[in-house]
């Protein structure tokens, strides 16, 4: 199933036990409403589905993996009903991945800035090649991670989190976000990643179903009001988001 989204997608397969979603915009894979709209309501599909005993999230393209929110959507946000609306987008995708009773393994083929660091946080097991670099860069925009904090802070800590959100225009290496844990494993060469991917999906396509759906429920213990805290944080974005500082900064960052 393939949901056209202007210029993107997000698309899903199914085979072996093993449901695939994935994501593309051509502007560095950037998430506007309608590619997290899709994104929520396919994990929320694989999450149902009986066929589906693992999910793949990945994205299109041979570049970054996630540019994070799209700059053309947020310098179009003119009130804080709007705000709420773009930043729930974000919210509403983490707490469908929480949720999800399967695990998700997370394919992370290039770099991810923001909200793609979020998605690769939400995830329960992240397999990356080295380039994979991370970034929050939501301070040097005038706003804060404050819808993506909650699941980076929990995969890599509060130390490493603030050091992301206060270093905004800094990039942290591949080798550093494994060491912190966002990534399970890090891979040299694409095929490599894809090798070892592929290998733990065949392994998990054919583990106890019951168990995994378990093992998530305790991962994931202490998060269960993520569904309120999330929307609060949303609301802090839409509000900073419509600053002067913030419009001048997402104007510049546009213009390259």
């Amino acid at each position: 199933m393939q949901q056209q989204i202007k210029e993107g997608y997000v698309k899903t397969e199914t085979h072996n036990g093993v449901t695939a979603i994935e994501f593309f915009h051509p502007q560095s894979n950037s998430l506007p409403t309608k590619i997290l709209q899709e994104l929520a309501k396919e994990i929320h599909a694989g999450a149902n589905d009986a066929e589906t005993k693992v999910i793949l999230l990945r994205s299109g393209g041979e570049k970054a993996f996630c540019a994070g929110a799209s700059f053309d959507e947020l310098i179009e946000i003119k009130n804080k009903d709007d705000g709420l609306a773009f930043f729930s987008g974000f919210a509403h995708v983490i707490n469908e991945m929480r949720k999800c009773p399967k695990l998700i393994v997370a394919r992370v083929h290039g770099k991810s800035v923001g909200g793609g660091v979020g998605l690769v946080a939400a995830a329960d097991y992240a397999i990356a090649v080295e380039g994979a670099e991370i970034k929050l860069s939501e301070l040097a925009i005038g706003i804060g991670p404050f819808v993506v904090g909650p699941a980076v802070e929990r995969k890599l800590g509060l130390s490493a989190f603030s050091q992301l959100a206060i270093d905004a225009n800094s990039w942290r290496n591949a080798d550093w976000a494994r060491r912190k844990g966002l990534y399970a494993e890090l891979h040299p060469e694409l095929s490599g990643m894809d090798e070892s991917i592929q290998k733990l999906l065949e392994t998990l396509s054919r583990s106890s179903p019951i168990a995994m759906k378990e093992m998530k429920k305790i991962f994931w213990q202490g998060t269960e009001h993520w569904d309120k805290l999330l929307i609060e944080r949303a609301a802090i974005s839409g509000a900073l988001i419509l600053s002067d500082e913030s419009k001048k900064a997402i104007a510049k960052f546009k213009k390259g």
